[in-house]
This record gives C-alpha cells, sequence and structure tokens, in this order.
C-alpha cells in the first residue's frame, strides 16, 4: 500500500473510531483538510473556511489550523449547521480522499521510471501559502507552485528545504518611510506538519558533523497534495545555543550563518531521505544552495558499493539537475577556503580527496589558490542537466559561465532553459474560474497546461469578461483601502488621515500595479524620473491614472529601502495625493490581491538581470496586460498583440544611459498605448480593444507559463533522461 493510500485509510479509520461523535467525525473531517495544503488551491475549500468565522480568518492570516483550534467540535457542528455547511465539509472531504487515492494522472503514461526512484526536489524556501512564512519571494513561490503542479500531474517528486520558525520578516513602515522589519516567533502547532519517522517508526533527527561540533536538525513532513515536503529544522536539543537558532530566519546572519544552513540542507537533506528509505533517481537543485548535497550523495555511493570517487561524480552528476535563477555573478553564494574546510571537513575525508581538490569542485580555475568555493560552480559541475528559467537567461548565463568550459564555443555551452510557470489554481481568481467554467468545455482544468484549453476564452463575451475583471478590481481597492487605513492606524496618524485612506484610489481610473523585491536593478522608481509627467498623466481628468506599489527590501539592502523611503514620501506629494499608495509586508496574500485586480502589471528591471519573473504570468490568468521590459518571460511572450513592451529589448552599455531611455520609453508607451486603449470605449461603455488584448493574452499565453507545462518540460526533458529512462526530442535550449 503506497503512502498517500494508507493517509486515506487512515482517515477512515478515524470515521469509525470506536465512541466517536458526529461532532467528532466533522471536526476530524475539517482537520485531515487543513492538514492538507491542497486545500490551498481549492477555493471552495478556502471559502468553507472562511465561513466558519470570517473575521478571525482573516485576523489569522487565513490559517485553518489556527481557526480550527478556536473551535470545540460542538461549536464547530453549531457553527456548521448555521451556515448549512456539512454538506460542504464532506463534499471537500470526499474530493481530498478521490484525489490522493490511486487515480489516473499524467504521470502515469509519462513518467515511467520515476514511480520507483523519485525525483529529490531541494530548494531553501518554500512559497506554497501565505500562512506558512517559510519564503521570502519569487523563488520560493516558485518553489512552491514546482511541486504544487507536481501534485496535479502526479509526479513522483519528495520536496526537501528548511524550517524557518521566524520566518522572513513582517515589514512596516516608519512616519519617515523607512522599512522597518520585525521576526516573530511562528506558532508549530497551527502549522500543518507532523515529524517525519524514520523507518523504523522513529522521530527523525539527522546529524552533521564538522571540524567544530557536530549539528542536529530534526525533520518535519508537509503533505503538499500528493508530496510530501520534509523540512530540516536545527532547534533541537543537542545543539548549542546558537546553532538552535541556525534555521530560525530565511537569508539572515553572516557568511558562517549562511554555509551552515547550506551543509543542512544540502547534506542533511541527503541524508534524510536514506533514513525515510527513499531512493531517488534524480537529484533537482533549485538554485545553488543545495549544491553540497552532491557531495553527501558522492560519499554514500563511494561507501555503499566501493566506487571510487571520480566514478562517483560521474554517476551522481548524470542524476543531478540543476536550475539556476541568479543572472548577475555577484548573486552567487561563495565562500572562503577555511570556511569550507570548517564544515565540510569531514564529509572530505569521506570523499578521501586533498583540500585542493575539494576547493577545485567548486572553482572556475581549480587550480587558483586566491579564488572562493562558489556553490552555483560545484552544482554545474556535479549536473549533467543544467538550465537556466527563460530564453534570454539562458543565453545570459551561457555567456556568464562559459569559462568553465574554454574549449567550447557559447552556443555549445550546456545550460539550456525552461521558463518558469505559475500554478493556475493558485492565482486564478475563484470569479474567473467559473467564467472559464461556463465557457470552457468539461474538463479544462485537466488540460491548463495545453494551448488547446484556453482557445474557448475567444468565446466569451467580452461584456462578461469586462465585468468579471471590473469585479476583481473592485475587490483589490477593498483590499488595499482596508491594509492602508491600518497602516496610518499604526502610524499614530490622524482620524481624517485614516479615514481618507478608506477611500483612496478610484474604481474607474487605469490601475496600475508594481509590487516584487525592491532591488535596485528592478528600478522600482523609473516611473518616477519626470515627477511632472508623470503627476499630469495621474491627475488627467478625463483619463487618470493610479499606482498601487508593494515590496520587500533585503534587511541588509539600503538602496533598496532608500527607494521605499522615496515612494513613501511621494504618497504625500499633493501632485499624487489619492493616485498613490504603497501597500506595507508583501506576501503571497497581498500578491493574490494585486495579480488578480490590476488593469496593468508594470516590470521595468534592467535588462538583461531579471532571470524570469512570474508575477506578471499570475496577472495574465486574470485578464490584466503587462507592461513591461523585453526581460525574462516577457521577451519571449510579447507579440504585439497580448500587452505591452517598453523600448526594443536593447540595454546601452552606461546604465544612466539606458536608465533614462527606458523611462522615457514607459512614458511614451503610457501616453501612445496602454491609456489611449484602455479608454477607447464604444457606446456602452466597453473598451473593446483593451479587453481584445486581454484574450489575446489569455490564449496566447496562460497555457505557455504555467506551472503544469514546466514541470511536464522538466519531466521529459531532465527527469526522465536523468533517472535512466527513455529521452525524448524536447530540446530545453
Amino acid at each position: 500500500m503506497s503512502q498517500t493510500e494508507s493517509e486515506v485509510s487512515s482517515w477512515d479509520r478515524q470515521d469509525a473510531t470506536v465512541g466517536a461523535t458526529s461532532a467528532d467525525v466533522l471536526y476530524n473531517k475539517c482537520l485531515a483538510l487543513a492538514h492538507n495544503l491542497w486545500w490551498t488551491w481549492h477555493p471552495e475549500v478556502i471559502n468553507l473556511f472562511r465561513d466558519l468565522d470570517p473575521i478571525r480568518w482573516r485576523q489569522l492570516d487565513h490559517n485553518p489550523i489556527a481557526l480550527l483550534r478556536e473551535f470545540t467540535p460542538e461549536r464547530l457542528v453549531s457553527r456548521a449547521s448555521e451556515m448549512v455547511l456539512f454538506s460542504r465539509i464532506n463534499h471537500a472531504f470526499r474530493r481530498l480522499k478521490e484525489y490522493m487515492s490511486t487515480v489516473p494522472t499524467w504521470s502515469a503514461t509519462h513518467t515511467g521510471v520515476l514511480g520507483a526512484r523519485p525525483v529529490a526536489y531541494f530548494s531553501a524556501e518554500f512559497g506554497i501559502h501565505e500562512s506558512i512564512p517559510i519564503y521570502s519571494g519569487g523563488l520560493g513561490v516558485l518553489s512552491g507552485d514546482h511541486i504544487k503542479s507536481a501534485s496535479g500531474l502526479g509526479v513522483p517528486l519528495v520536496a526537501i528545504g528548511l524550517f524557518y520558525d521566524q520566518g522572513y520578516f513582517k515589514q512596516h513602515l516608519d512616519a519617515s518611510g523607512y522599512q522597518r522589519e520585525e521576526y516573530l516567533d511562528t506558532k508549530v502547532g497551527n502549522l500543518p506538519m507532523r515529524q517525519a519517522v524514520s523507518a523504523d517508526g522513529e522521530p527523525l533527527t539527522v546529524s552533521i558533523t564538522t571540524r567544530v561540533g557536530t549539528l542536529l536538525a530534526k525533520v518535519w513532513l508537509m503533505q503538499v497534495g500528493r508530496v510530501k515536503l520534509y523540512l530540516l529544522d536545527c532547534d533541537v536539543d543537542g545543539n548549542t545555543p546558537q546553532d538552535r537558532e541556525l534555521t530560525a530566519r530565511l537569508y539572515g546572519g553572516d557568511e558562517r550563518t549562511r554555509i551552515r544552513q547550506e551543509l543542512v540542507l544540502g547534506v542533511g537533506g541527503v541524508r534524510a531521505l536514506r533514513a525515510l528509505g527513499i531512493t531517488p533517481g534524480v537529484y533537482h537543485l533549485n538554485e545553488g544552495h543545495s549544491a553540497f548535497a552532491t557531495l553527501e550523495v558522492i560519499r554514500q555511493r563511494m561507501e555503499d558499493d566501493g566506487l571510487p570517487f571520480d566514478e562517483a561524480l560521474r554517476e551522481t552528476a548524470h542524476h543531478t539537475v540543476f536550475t539556476t535563477h541568479t543572472p548577475v555573478p555577484a548573486g552567487h553564494d561563495r565562500f572562503h577556503s577555511a570556511l569550507i574546510e570548517e564544515h565540510l571537513g569531514p564529509l572530505r575525508d569521506g570523499l578521501r580527496i586533498s583540500q585542493d581538490q575539494l576547493m577545485g569542485l567548486g572553482r572556475v580555475e581549480p587550480q587558483n589558490g586566491s579564488e572562493p568555493f562558489c556553490m552555483t560552480v560545484l552544482a554545474l559541475k556535479l549536473s549533467r542537466r543544467a538550465n537556466a528559467v527563460s530564453a534570454l537567461h539562458g543565453q545570459v548565463s551561457r555567456r556568464m559561465w562559459a569559462h568553465l568550459w574554454p574549449w567550447r564555443v557559447e552556443e555549445e555551452i550546456p545550460i539550456g532553459h525552461i521558463t518558469n510557470g505559475v500554478h493556475t489554481p493558485s492565482w486564478l481568481a475563484w470569479q474567473m474560474m467559473q467564467l472559464y467554467d461556463r465557457h470552457f468545455p468539461p474538463g479544462w482544468f485537466e488540460h491548463m497546461g495545453e494551448s488547446e484549453a484556453w482557445q474557448h476564452t475567444y468565446d466569451i463575451d467580452p461584456g462578461e469578461l469586462w465585468e468579471t475583471h471590473n469585479t476583481l478590481k473592485s475587490l483589490l481597492l477593498s483590499f488595499v483601502r482596508r491594509r492602508v487605513s491600518r497602516q496610518c492606524r499604526r502610524r499614530g496618524e490622524s482620524d481624517e488621515a485614516v479615514e481618507a485612506a478608506r477611500n483612496v484610489l478610484d474604481q474607474d481610473a487605469l490601475t496600475i500595479g508594481f509590487a516584487r523585491r525592491f532591488a535596485t536593478y528592478k528600478r522600482a522608481d523609473l516611473i518616477f524620473r519626470d515627477l511632472e509627467r508623470l503627476a499630469k498623466l495621474l491627475n488627467d481628468p478625463d483619463r487618470p491614472m493610479q499606482l498601487v506599489f508593494a515590496g520587500k527590501a533585503h534587511p541588509q539592502d539600503e538602496p533598496g529601502k532608500n527607494l521605499i523611503r522615496r515612494i513613501a514620501h511621494l504618497q504625500s506629494d499633493p501632485r499624487f495625493y489619492n493616485r498613490l499608495v504603497f501597500v506595507e509586508d508583501y506576501d503571497i496574500n497581498v500578491c493574490r490581491h494585486l495579480v488578480q485586480g490590476v488593469d496593468v502589471w508594470l516590470n521595468n528591471p534592467r535588462r538583461p538581470l531579471e532571470a524570469s519573473g512570474t508575477s506578471g504570468q499570475k496577472v495574465v490568468l486574470n485578464g490584466g496586460l503587462n507592461l513591461s521590459v523585453l526581460d525574462g518571460w516577457w521577451a519571449e511572450a510579447y507579440d504585439g498583440r497580448n500587452g505591452f513592451a517598453i523600448g526594443r529589448g536593447a540595454s546601452h552599455v552606461s546604465d544612466d544611459i539606458t536608465d533614462a531611455r527606458d523611462a522615457a520609453g514607459l512614458y511614451e508607451t503610457l501616453e501612445e498605448q496602454v491609456i489611449p486603449t484602455f479608454y477607447d470605449r464604444d457606446v456602452d461603455g466597453l473598451p473593446r480593444r483593451w479587453v481584445q488584448m486581454m484574450m489575446n493574452s489569455i490564449t496566447s499565453l496562460a497555457w505557455r507559463f504555467s506551472a503544469h507545462r514546466m514541470v511536464m518540460d522538466y519531466t521529459l526533458a531532465s527527469y526522465l533522461p536523468a533517472a535512466g529512462g527513455l529521452s525524448c526530442d524536447m530540446s530545453i535550449k
């Protein structure tokens, strides 16, 4: 019996427990729903939890376990009776059981050997839902979407990450607009996880020996649909007080903290899989943070099968897939020799290689004693299938790492690309889902990664699509007003300011959203280069425009914090009053509201520094249009009919000239294309050209940039060949 079948059987036994009351049974069904993160992409289950107590649901960050802890079984029955929830709870529970049972999936006919030896997917962060704060931004959300789609497709995959009990920081802006960080302890009892057990049934803890002591990590298990996510946590007895805090915060601490976290993720993750009795056929390293995993796999092969180091390395590399996300050299983790020896010395002893040999694995020039150890170099050397995350990023990555293969021309550098996608059910608004259900063929949702499913967008009445979009826009504005008024109250602003915040923005104005990490290369302030020109656009009496900003800067990124402060200051500028807002504490919840409700999504990084970007892909699903520099995914998505482009896809050697040129291009595109098209209405007030672009965007992009398509590409082009299955003709280059 499989693990998922065993879990379903345990639910059945739980229902039949002797002495269990009907209230207990109902409560246990709700707990079962809450403990499998399948619910996070099923609106009908989300709405079910919300209906139990809408106010507390919002206050508890949409956490169903925290909500259920406030109910007794008897009170739950009373509330379910009041809201007529019994049939909805039973229906949701049956659907989850059916999902977890063995049913035909795409994987059943496409994944072959992976059924016996699954993919082990390593990532430093996983963004699954706002109630589980173990992510910071795009990389984590991409990882979360990847494993959700693997679950939907039935791809045999287990995921490995770290549990951060303080997560990433909560963001607040002070009276000056400066970002302040607050770290909060997460209540483990309110999270849908339990401690993983080893093959002998004991709670699982792994150990990693370093030159200065032993690191211990317990292993938690979260169920994400059909996928098991294992999270390592160093807050255990036996660790030093300092080491107990090692996994407390995501991307916190110094270089020593970083290497120790990556040691736990990579080496500890591989050891956890062995203790769990899982033998992967593929190791997928999502970014270089987990590259130490390859060294532990080599050590195990040497120990188990008596292989010499070189042969074990070749075999490990054959089974390893590496995805790089970072298009700039400074963004790759590097460690000096002493730090590597301190932490990997005992592992190096097991590999029976010298310190120089080990350092050489992480150097572009192995004999260069002054070059530090680079995690990306290690991952590239110890994998036979490496990919970037968009076509343009593939070109950038081949150029960046060409010196690792000096005997090859740039076009033959073995780094391909698989463009990122987004998990459609997680980001598609419930209202849009209903609209598609009315006009698409039955079962279309099972084929969301295929182009044919989305061509029926043209069957939707333009007026119906426009009205659905305006409903989502209204929900966005209500959300923004609540958040901004709460921000004003927290800062102690006047009652008048709080009341004004409750009425900020205009339902009928062209609404542009910008939300992402506030790294300087993303140029959040590009639209503010000419304030007078911008003010004229925002305050046009006939064709007004408004801006909604959100995003966090890394705690140590002062230039990024200064960008936030500048935008926050402009909110109080009379020229931008009621036309510009900054929403604090950007997370999955804020992102969901923005991508579902904006008219236009603005993206203007300095080309070619955006590896892919996925926020604009989420906008597509909900009928929003993209206005972007031709970088990352948009460089291969824009066709002239499905959105708007800034510039011509070129960059000057001078950043100053590039920025000035792109700012001018942004203003021109707004003035000559975006605003006129949005406000061009027929006699019924319908912007037909705009709605046609919405339809073009959905039909041409929704399937191409779905995580289902992405995971299918990984499976066919990378996982199967790496596991020893049949290769296919698909090229990832």
